[in-house]
C-alpha cells in the first residue's frame, strides 16, 4: 500500500497537500449534502408532488447507501487505489447530484439519492485513511485536524447553507452546488495524488455472498431504526427487520472471520486501540448527530424559527470548533491521546447536559454557552481516537480500519437518533400528562414551565380543566412537554457519552504498533 516518503522534497509536499486538499473538498461535499437537503425537504415535497408519508425516504435512500459503501472503502481503494477510487466515487457523486436535480418524480429522485450515498460513502474513510498514507507521523495531526474540521463543519453550517439556497433560488440548487467543487476535487486529485497499479484481478476473489450479508444486515438496521420509534420496538416491523439485520450480520461476520481475503477485515478488532477508538467514535456519533439533530428540532417546534434562523444560531458550535484547531493540532502532537480524548469526551458531556436544562422559551442567546463547551471538545474528541484507532496499524491495514472507524460512528448516530426519537415520542406524551395533573392541584412551579403569564397564575382553580381553558393552553402544553423530553435526551447522550470515558483507559500508547 502506498506510504509517504519520510523525506519528500518540497513540490512532492506541496502536491500532496493539494491531492489531500481536494479528497477533503469531496467529503465536505458529501456530508454537508445530507444537512442541506434536509432543510428543504417540505419545499422538495411540494414540487414533486410526494406523499408525507414518504418524504423522510429522500434522506433515508441515501443514508443507507451510504452506510453501506462505507465499510467497502478498503476493499475498493486495493482495487482501485486511493486516487482512482476517489476520483471515480466523486464524479459518480457528481454525476448523480446533477440526477436529483433534474428529477421529475419521487422513483426518480429516490434512484438518484441512492446512487449518491453509495459514492459519498466512500469518501470519507478515504480522506482519513489518506491521512495515514500520505503523511509522516509529524503532519498527521494538521491533516487528521483538516479533514476533522470539515466532517464535524458540514452538518453546523448546513441548516443556514440550505436555508440561504432554498430561501436565495430553488431546491434544485441543493444538489447543483455539488457540480463546481466535484469537477475541481477530481481534476485536481486526479493530477497530483499519487500513482499505483490497480489491481482488477481482485474482482475474481470479491465473497459476493459476504457482500450481500453486509448489505442486507446494514440496510435492514438502517430501516429498523427509523421506524422503530414510531411504529414500537416491538411492532412487527421494528423486530422482524432487526432479526434479519442480526442474521444477516452473524452470517457476515463469521464468513470474515473464516476467509483469507475478507471483503471488511473485521480483524483489526484484535488491536485493543483500535476496538477503543471505534468504540469512542460509535459514541462520539451519538452526541454529534444527536446534538445537531435536537437543536433544530427545539428551535423549529417550540420556538418557531425557519431554517436560516436555525443555520445562525447553531453556527456558534462551527466558529468555536474552527478556533480550537490550531490549538487542538499542537496539543495532539505532544500529549498523550488517552488523556486527551478522556479530557475532550468530558468536556463534551458537559456541553451536552448544558442543553438538558432548557424551558420553552430558551432561545439563542440561553444556547449561546452550551455550544461553545462543545465546540471547545469536539477536535479533542475527534483527533486523538482517530490516532488512536489507526495510528498503531501498519499500513496495509489502514484502509479497511478507517472504513469501519468511519462506520461506527455513522451507526452511533443511526442509533442515537433512533433512541432520541423514542424518548421524544413516548416520553412527550407523558410529560403533557403529568403537567394536566399538576395543574390540576394549582401548581404554581408547572404553569410558569409551560408559559402562562403570571398574572393567571394565583386566578387558576384547582380541579378539572374545562374543555375552553384546555383548548386555549394545548399549545403552550405542547411545547412544554415537548421541552421536557428534549432535554431527557440531551441528558441521556451526555451521560452515554460520559460513560465512554470508561474505555479510554484500554488503549495503547503511542506507538505501539499492531
Amino acid at each position: 500500500m502506498l506510504r509517504a516518503d519520510r523525506h519528500p522534497t518540497e513540490p512532492a509536499q506541496i502536491a500532496t497537500w493539494l491531492g489531500f486538499g481536494a479528497m477533503c473538498i469531496g467529503m465536505f461535499m458529501a456530508i454537508l449534502d445530507v444537512q442541506i437537503v434536509a432543510t428543504s425537504l417540505p419545499n422538495i415535497q411540494a414540487a414533486l408532488k410526494i406523499a408525507p408519508d414518504r418524504m423522510s425516504w429522500v434522506q433515508t435512500a441515501y443514508l443507507i447507501a451510504e452506510v453501506i459503501a462505507i465499510p467497502l472503502t478498503g476493499m475498493l481503494m486495493r482495487i482501485l487505489t486511493m486516487r482512482w477510487l476517489f476520483v471515480a466515487a466523486t464524479a459518480i457523486f457528481t454525476i448523480a447530484s446533477v440526477g436529483c436535480a433534474a428529477s421529475g418524480s419521487f422513483t426518480e429522485l429516490i434512484a438518484w439519492r441512492i446512487v449518491q450515498g453509495l459514492a459519498g460513502g466512500t469518501l470519507i474513510p478515504a480522506v482519513f485513511a489518506a491521512v495515514f498514507l500520505l503523511f509522516d507521523q509529524s503532519r498527521q495531526g494538521i491533516a487528521t485536524t483538516l479533514a476533522g474540521v470539515l466532517a464535524v463543519l458540514a452538518p453546523t453550517v448546513g441548516p443556514i447553507v440550505g436555508g440561504w439556497i432554498t430561501e436565495t433560488y430553488s431546491w434544485h440548487w441543493l444538489f447543483l452546488i455539488n457540480v463546481v467543487p466535484g469537477v475541481v476535487a477530481i481534476a485536481v486529485a486526479a493530477t497530483v495524488l499519487p500513482r499505483a497499479a490497480m489491481q482488477m484481478g481482485l474482482v475474481r476473489r470479491i465473497d459476493w455472498l459476504s457482500l450481500a450479508m453486509l448489505a442486507v444486515a446494514l440496510g435492514a438496521l438502517e430501516i429498523a431504526l427509523k421506524e422503530a420509534p414510531q411504529r414500537g420496538w416491538t411492532s412487527g416491523l421494528g423486530i422482524g427487520l432487526l432479526s434479519l439485520a442480526v442474521i444477516s450480520g452473524t452470517g457476515f461476520v463469521r464468513r470474515s472471520l473464516s476467509t483469507a481475503t475478507p471483503i471488511v477485515d473485521l480483524r483489526n478488532f484484535a488491536s485493543r486501540s483500535f476496538a477503543v477508538g471505534c468504540l469512542l467514535s460509535f459514541v462520539l456519533g451519538i452526541g454529534l448527530f444527536g446534538s445537531v439533530y435536537l437543536m433544530p428540532v427545539f428551535l423549529a417546534f417550540v420556538r418557531g424559527h425557519d431554517a436560516l434562523e436555525i443555520g445562525t444560531i447553531m453556527l456558534v458550535t462551527g466558529v468555536v470548533q474552527l478556533l480550537m484547531a490550531p490549538l487542538a493540532v499542537a496539543l495532539e502532537q505532544r500529549a498523550d491521546a488517552r488523556l486527551l480524548t478522556g479530557l475532550g469526551f468530558a468536556v463534551f458531556a458537559t456541553g451536552l447536559a448544558m442543553s438538558g436544562f432548557q424551558t420553552s422559551r430558551t432561545d439563542g442567546a440561553e444556547m449561546f454557552w452550551p455550544q461553545v463547551v462543545r465546540g471547545l471538545a469536539i477536535m479533542f474528541c475527534l483527533l486523538p481516537p482517530t490516532r488512536l484507532a489507526l495510528g498503531a496499524l501498519a499500513p496495509e491495514r489502514v484502509p479497511d480500519a478507517s472504513g469501519l472507524f468511519n462506520l461506527m460512528r455513522n451507526l452511533g448516530g443511526a442509533i442515537g437518533l433512533a433512541l432520541i426519537d423514542t424518548v421524544i415520542y413516548t416520553r412527550g406524551p407523558q410529560h403533557a400528562a403529568d403537567l394536566v395533573a399538576r395543574l390540576q392541584t394549582g401548581d404554581a412551579d408547572a404553569a410558569r414551565f409551560i408559559g402562562i403569564p403570571e398574572a393567571m397564575i394565583t386566578a387558576l382553580p384547582s380541579g378539572p380543566i374545562d374543555p375552553a381553558s384546555m383548548a386555549m393552553l394545548a399549545p403552550l402544553l405542547e411545547k412544554a412537554s415537548l421541552t421536557m423530553a428534549i432535554n431527557e435526551a440531551w441528558l441521556m447522550i451526555a451521560l452515554l457519552t460520559l460513560v465512554a470515558l470508561m474505555c479510554v483507559p484500554f488503549a495503547q500508547r503511542r506507538g505501539q504498533r499492531t
